[in-house]
Formats: C-alpha cells, sequence, structure tokens
C-alpha cells in the first residue's frame, strides 16, 4: 500500500507501443493506491485514453516527441499527470475521433482538465476518487398532516 504524497513518474516514445506500458504502470501503481474493481478500470481506461491521444495527435502521429506521465496518491485520491510537449490543442483537426477519448476521460474522472503549455504541447490531469464519498445524511421526511404541509403541500 502506497504512503499519501508518493508518486511514479515515467517518460515514454510517443509510438503506439508505449500505450499498453503506459497503461501498465498506471495500473500497477493505482491497485499499490487501492484502486481496485471498476474504480481501477475507470483508471486504466481513462490513462490509456490519454496517452492514446497524444500518441495521435501530439506529434503529427508521426512518433519523434515524449509523453510524459506522472501518478500521485494523496489521501483516498489518485491523480494523473499526462503531458507532451507537441503541438497542442487545435480546435479543428482533420483527424476523426479527436474528442471522443476527451469525452471518455471526463465521465471516467472524478475531475479532468486540459490545459495547452506554454512552452507547447497539452497536459491532462485527471483526479480519481478510490472511495466512494460518505452519503449525505437524508432530510427528515415531513409527516403527512402536519402544519407544515398543510402551509406547503407536498
Amino acid at each position: 500500500m502506497l504512503a499519501p504524497g508518493e508518486s511514479q513518474s515515467e517518460s515514454y516514445p510517443a509510438v503506439a507501443d508505449s500505450v499498453a506500458r503506459a497503461r501498465a504502470a498506471v495500473t500497477a501503481f493505482a491497485e499499490e493506491a487501492g484502486a481496485g474493481g471498476e474504480r481501477l478500470e475507470a483508471i486504466r481506461l481513462a490513462a490509456s485514453e490519454a496517452v492514446t491521444n497524444a500518441v495521435k495527435h501530439a506529434y503529427g502521429g508521426g512518433g519523434g516527441g515524449t509523453i510524459n506521465l506522472c501518478a500521485s496518491y494523496v489521501q483516498d485520491e489518485l491523480w494523473l499527470l499526462i503531458a507532451d510537449s507537441g503541438s497542442g490543442l487545435r480546435a479543428h483537426s482533420k483527424r476523426p475521433g479527436l474528442g471522443l477519448g476527451l469525452m471518455l476521460i471526463a465521465q471516467l474522472a472524478d475531475d479532468f482538465q486540459i490545459h495547452s503549455r506554454a512552452a507547447g504541447g497539452t497536459e491532462v490531469q485527471m483526479r480519481f476518487r478510490l472511495r466512494s464519498p460518505k452519503p449525505r445524511p437524508r432530510p427528515a421526511r415531513q409527516l403527512r398532516g402536519s402544519f407544515s404541509s398543510a402551509v406547503s403541500p407536498a
């Protein structure tokens, strides 16, 4: 089990083979942090999508660049940062599928942000809760026939 504050950083060449290697590294780190089941699968898939996007889009699909991945464990949360020094985000791309992986990541992660880096490239930040939040107490149910139900009926 990881201690809060532990992190792991790795750099990968922007080639297709790096996706599986990065996914395996994130999976091992997430398991050490306590992720399991559906939560672990969400982390694996989101990391895979982010690295795939960097491989396909950051350097024109021809490789030649680097993808940096940092995973950090903070009390009951896993943070992932995936960055490249490529061409950055482009609003209109002729490459099909741009944006579908990002929508999937947004659904899987508890928090998700994309930043254009000042030195060029893109940075994807994701946060995953490893434990379910404590349920909120339900408001007390109003009994029928009470004074307040007569004033403001249900």
